[in-house]
Parts: C-alpha cells; sequence; structure tokens
C-alpha cells in the first residue's frame, strides 16, 4: 500500500490519531478498577490455577478495535501513491557538423592550430551528447561527407581525428558544405535537425552561394549555428621554406556578416571564437541549446488508497466483534 512517494488528500484527519492513546489510558485504568459480583473468603485453591488461554487474549479484542479504528482515521486522511518521471523523446537530434580544412585551418592563432583546436572540441561534444544520430562534413574547395549520420560516436571520432587540410583542394566552398549537410539531414524524422558550421573565411568556390543553400536549410526546418574561427588582426601561419618552417603572419578574414545570416535565417545563432577557450565556451553552449530544445514532458501519476486502507479497517473491527462475540464471549 506504501509507494516510493504517499502523501495525503486531508492530512487533518491524522489528528484524531492522538485520541488512540486517551483510549489505551482509559482502557488500562477500567479494568483496574473493574469489580465482580462473586465474593469468596479465600483465593488459595486457585494459587495454583494457571490462566487458559482466553486469560491470555482478554485483551485482543480491545487490540483489535484500536488497529481498526487507526487504519479507518489512515483512509480518512485520504492516502495517495504518487509516481513523477520524465518522458524525453529518446530518439535524439540529428547534427550535422561542417569542419572547414581549408588550408588557412592551420594558423596558429589557436593551439596547436586552428584545425586541431577545432577537432578537439569536437570529440568533446561528441563526449556529450546521448541518443544522438551525429554525422561530419568537411569542405574546403569542394565538400564531401567524411562521415553519415551515426550512432557509433568511436567509429565518428576515429575519422574526425583523421581529418586534415589537403584532403581536398584548397578553398573555402561555404554553400555547397551546407547543401551536403542538408542532403544528409532533409530526409531525417526527429523533432529537431541541427548544422554546426565552423569555418574560418569567405565563400570562395563552390556553384551553390551560402545564404541559397541556407534556404534550403531552412525549407526543411535545419536549424545551422556558425561558428567563425580566428583572432582579430593578423595570425601567424606556418610556410615550409628550404631553411625549414617560417612564420608569416596573414589577414583574418571571417565572413562575419554572411555567417550572421545564416544563423539568423534558420533560426540559430552565430559565434566568433578568437582563441581556444572561447571555441570551447561556445561549443558547450550550443551543446547546451540543443539539449533544452527537445521536449520534455513531465507527468505524475496519483493512485487513491482509500478503499485498502479502509477495508483493512473494517476487516479488524468485523474480526473484533466476531472473537468477542464467539470464544472471547462474556457469560453474564
Amino acid at each position: 500500500m506504501w509507494g516510493a512517494n504517499v502523501s495525503f488528500g486531508s492530512p487533518w484527519y491524522l489528528y484524531l490519531l492522538l485520541l488512540l492513546p486517551a483510549l489505551v489510558v482509559w482502557y488500562i485504568r477500567r479494568h483496574r478498577h473493574v469489580t465482580t459480583d462473586l465474593r469468596y473468603s479465600t483465593l488459595d485453591a486457585f494459587a495454583r490455577v494457571k490462566p487458559g488461554w482466553k486469560e491470555k487474549l482478554r485483551h485482543l479484542p480491545f487490540v483489535l478495535r484500536i488497529v481498526g479504528i487507526a487504519l479507518l482515521i489512515i483512509a480518512l486522511a485520504r492516502p495517495q501513491s504518487s509516481s513523477r518521471g520524465e518522458n524525453v523523446y529518446t530518439e535524439g537530434i540529428d547534427i550535422v557538423m561542417l569542419l572547414d580544412i581549408s588550408g588557412s585551418m592551420l594558423a596558429e592563432d589557436f593551439q596547436p592550430n586552428r584545425i586541431q583546436a577545432a577537432k578537439d572540441v569536437a570529440l568533446q561534444f561528441i563526449d556529450g551528447r546521448q541518443n544522438d544520430r551525429i554525422g561530419l562534413v568537411v569542405f574546403a574547395g569542394q565538400s564531401f561527407t567524411q562521415c553519415p549520420m551515426t550512432l557509433d560516436y568511436r567509429v565518428l571520432k576515429n575519422l574526425l581525428r583523421q581529418v586534415r587540410p589537403g584532403m581536398v583542394e584548397d578553398g573555402t566552398a561555404i554553400g555547397m558544405a551546407i547543401a551536403q549537410g542538408v542532403n544528409r539531414l532533409k530526409d531525417s524524422k526527429t523533432k529537431s535537425k541541427v548544422m554546426i558550421l565552423l569555418t574560418d573565411g569567405v565563400n570562395n568556390r563552390g556553384e551553390i552561394d551560402p545564404l541559397t543553400a541556407a534556404q534550403i536549410a531552412q525549407t526543411y526546418a535545419i536549424r545551422i549555428y556558425t561558428v567563425g574561427v580566428g583572432t582579430v588582426g593578423e595570425a601567424p601561419y606556418p610556410v615550409q621554406t628550404p631553411w625549414g618552417i617560417r612564420y608569416q603572419n596573414i589577414p583574418v578574414d571571417v565572413d562575419e556578416k554572411t555567417l550572421q545570416k545564416i544563423a539568423e535565417m534558420t533560426d540559430g545563432q552565430y559565434f566568433r571564437a578568437t582563441g581556444n577557450r572561447a571555441l570551447r565556451q561556445i561549443y558547450g553552449e550550443i551543446d547546451q541549446l540543443e539539449k533544452t530544445r527537445i521536449e520534455v514532458r513531465t507527468y505524475r501519476s496519483v493512485a487513491e488508497l482509500f478503499y485498502p486502507w479502509a477495508g483493512l479497517g473494517l476487516a479488524f473491527l468485523l474480526l473484533e466483534v466476531c472473537i468477542r462475540g464467539t470464544f472471547l464471549r462474556k457469560s453474564p
């Protein structure tokens, strides 16, 4: 009868339980002062007589009555067993990460460089997800799917670690990358479809304009979070020379206006990362945003326990009446 969470609909009735100790005191005092109409000159003849089972059980009816009354009082207080829980859509969401692997991602304004910093935070992001299908699209002058949508995070992370600049011809085809992501998400049946676009440049390759691709994503209710990476001003870039690696400063040219527009069109957000710490914070914020967007329904189930308690209380009282009227019946 007692569940994991028990409450009372009318708890004030429980104060009636305070009357029970008074009934017990009254019963004890009453039996101490009980008298009989039969008088004997001496009780020596009964000294060796052991009390029978009826004598031992003479207080049982009163005990049954007290227990029965207590159970009825609890029943009046309307005990309720309640359970709470959350129904979370366990299919999660579908996420495609779009990662820029152009040559400029080797700039070392991040430690050790932009591409490695982006991979590190992406790996942490993957570790923080559950029940979400995640895919990986990489792009430079062209785009291709490095990993299709999967729940096998081990495979996904291994493929992510293999990503490096130079896998495709250089350039920045943002529009093509978004179109590739749309192709992966358009048939998704999940409640939420998301792209995370990370780039450090301006769209200069590909047949599809970034804003046109964003319109297509909007049509399929795909939300795009855009992340522009790169410090403000210039960044050190490693150049291979006959005398080893030399560094030269290259201008940081992030097309923030276009990235902001893409995010705005698709109900996403734009972020600017100028260092490793900022990049980690951005992915952490995206992680939390997408967790809170998953619909959660709470429920509270209440079961009334009045009838079991009342039935048990009446059973004790009925048992008392039966015992008192049968084998513990008093002779006149």
